[in-house]
C-alpha cells in the first residue's frame, strides 16, 4: 500500500527543489510533468500490488532531481533513503558522458537497481512522448522516437500496463516524426 504522506512530501521536496521550472513549450510548472510521471507509475503499481509503491512512486516524484536542480544526493539520501536516492542517482543521465552514449549507460544502471525504479523509467519516456516542441527538426524526432524503442526494449516486462502504454505511445509519436519531415 502507498503513503499519501510520502507522496505528498516527495511532491513537495520536488516542488522546491525544481522552482520556477516550466515544462519545455508548455509554460505548465515543472511538477505537472513528475505528477504525470507518478500517475503512470502509480497505475502499474496497482496492476501489481507486489510492487514497492512507496519506492516507484518517490523515484518517480525525484527523478529529475539531481539532473536538472542543484540538489546533492546526500541530500535525498537524508530525506528518501538509501534505496530512492540510488534509484534516482541511476535515473539520472551523466552529464559527463557524450551524449550518444548516455541512455545507454543509464539503462545498463538501472539494470541493477530495483524493477520499480526501472517502472520509473518507462513512465518518464511515456509521459514525454507528448507532442514534440514545433522547432524539432523531423531527424530529432525520429531519435526521440528510436530512443523510447530503446528504452522499451530493454524494460520490457515489468509491466504489462507500461509495456502497452509507451507502446501505443511511441506508435502515435509516430506521426510527429513523419509532420516534422
Amino acid at each position: 500500500m502507498w503513503s499519501p504522506d510520502l507522496y505528498a512530501r516527495a511532491l513537495d521536496f520536488a516542488a522546491h527543489a525544481h522552482g520556477a521550472q516550466r515544462v519545455p513549450g508548455t509554460g505548465l510548472p515543472y511538477t505537472v510533468h513528475l505528477a504525470k510521471v507518478a500517475a503512470e507509475a502509480l497505475r502499474a503499481c496497482v496492476e501489481d500490488p507486489s510492487r514497492d509503491a512507496n519506492l516507484c512512486l518517490a523515484c518517480a516524484l525525484l527523478h529529475d532531481t539531481l539532473e536538472d536542480t542543484a540538489t546533492p544526493y546526500e541530500r535525498l539520501v537524508e530525506e528518501f533513503g538509501d534505496a530512492v536516492a540510488r534509484g534516482v542517482r541511476a535515473l539520472t543521465k551523466n552529464s559527463a558522458l557524450p551524449k550518444h552514449e548516455r541512455m545507454t549507460d543509464c539503462l545498463a544502471r538501472l539494470a541493477l537497481e530495483a524493477p520499480e525504479v526501472r517502472m520509473v523509467k518507462l513512465a518518464d519516456r511515456i509521459t514525454n512522448l507528448e507532442p514534440p516542441p514545433p522547432a524539432w527538426s523531423s531527424s530529432k524526432r525520429a531519435a526521440y522516437r528510436d530512443e523510447a524503442r530503446e528504452i522499451a526494449r530493454a524494460l520490457h516486462g515489468l509491466s504489462a500496463h507500461l509495456d502497452a502504454r509507451i507502446a501505443a505511445r511511441i506508435e502515435a509519436y509516430g506521426a510527429h516524426v513523419d509532420a516534422g519531415a
